[in-house]
């Protein structure tokens, strides 16, 4: 998110007119567009790694403990964060 947010900030200034990247066009466009392939690429990398499907399952088992542990609660099963004795 970080590379798009920077790559659409740059094209803001470019075409701004605010910001002279480099004296030739062509480069200053490299310069411009280069966070939008970062951004594709850490976007592959994720993919291909699994590191986007581990946060969401993640996620979702963290939305599952805490919907466990409030059905708990409104059974009166157990406290809040506590565990049960045995």
């Amino acid at each position: 998110m970080g590379f798009v947010l920077l790559g659409a900030l740059f094209v803001v200034l470019r075409l701004g007119g605010w910001v002279q990247f480099h004296k030739d066009d062509f480069w200053a466009w490299v310069i411009v567009l280069s966070p939008f392939l970062g951004a594709a690429l850490w976007w592959m990398w994720a993919d291909a790694s699994g590191r986007t499907q581990r946060k969401a399952m993640q996620a979702m088992d963290a939305r599952k403990a805490a919907r466990r542990e409030q059905h708990m609660v409104a059974l009166g099963q157990s406290k809040p964060g506590g565990r049960k004795k045995r």
